[in-house]
Parts: C-alpha cells; sequence; structure tokens
C-alpha cells in the first residue's frame, strides 16, 4: 500500500508539482535503507540530493560591496531631462523665424496662389463648356449636309 502511494508521489515529484512535505516523505523513504524492490533504482537519486544538502565549502569568499541604488536612478533622471530638453530645442530650433518682411511676402505669396487657383478653375469651366460648343458644331455639320 505504501509503495502505491510512494510510487504516486514519485510521479508528481518527477513532474515538478510536489509541496515540501511530499519531498520530505520521499526523502524519508529513500534514505531509511527499506525500499520496495521497484522502487530501488530511485534510491541514488535521493541519496545524492542527501550528500549534496549536507556538503559544506570550506572556502571563505567574500562579497563585493554594492554601491547604491539611488545614484543610478538620479543619472537616469537627468539622462532623461537632458533627452527631453534636447528634443524641445531641437523642435524648437527646426521652427522658422521670419521676419516681418518675409511674413508680408509670404502672405502675398499665398493670396496670390488662391487668386491663381480660382482662374485656373474657371479656365478649366470655359474649357469645358467649349467641348460642348464643338460637339454641337460637329453634330450641326452632320445634319446640314
Amino acid at each position: 500500500m505504501e509503495s502505491v502511494k510512494i510510487k504516486k508521489i514519485l510521479d508528481a515529484y518527477f513532474e515538478g508539482t510536489t509541496n515540501l512535505e511530499e519531498e520530505k516523505a520521499l526523502q524519508n523513504y529513500f534514505n531509511n535503507g527499506k525500499v520496495a524492490d521497484d522502487l530501488v533504482q530511485y534510491q541514488p537519486i535521493f541519496a545524492g540530493l542527501k550528500a549534496a544538502k549536507e556538503e559544506r565549502s570550506n572556502k571563505a569568499f567574500t562579497l563585493p560591496k554594492s554601491k547604491p541604488k539611488i545614484i543610478k536612478k538620479q543619472w537616469y533622471s537627468a539622462a532623461a531631462i537632458l533627452v527631453v530638453a534636447f528634443g524641445i530645442g531641437s523642435f524648437y530650433f527646426s521652427q522658422p523665424h521670419y521676419s516681418q518682411e518675409e511674413r508680408d511676402a509670404l502672405a502675398a505669396f499665398e493670396k496670390s496662389k488662391n487668386a491663381m487657383m480660382l482662374l485656373s478653375e474657371n479656365l478649366n469651366k470655359g474649357a469645358e463648356q467649349l467641348s460642348f460648343v464643338q460637339q454641337f458644331t460637329v453634330t450641326k455639320n452632320k445634319i446640314l449636309k
């Protein structure tokens, strides 16, 4: 009966779905020496885990001192301010700055352009009317001949 329960826990262990209590039960079962014959093949795994758990290092080591992370945040803030300032400055300086005379000339140019567009539209309407007159002339000549 216990062998069936251990097999289920072992399957869950290999799928990675066991909790700490089940893993502790598996370790106790495989490390006590009374293992079922069909489960003996798994005993070296748990013996190795027990040995690794008991293993200690004799070598002394020191961790490097970590710098405060606040300074990094300050540098990131400063960099962000510089990027925003650069963006605003480039936008401001990319806009053309015209003198009053140049602005008056641009306004006159826009008025001239609008007048030319109106004249062009009216000429195109007149050209359409001429095509009707030409069609009328062609039809008249066919009837009178």
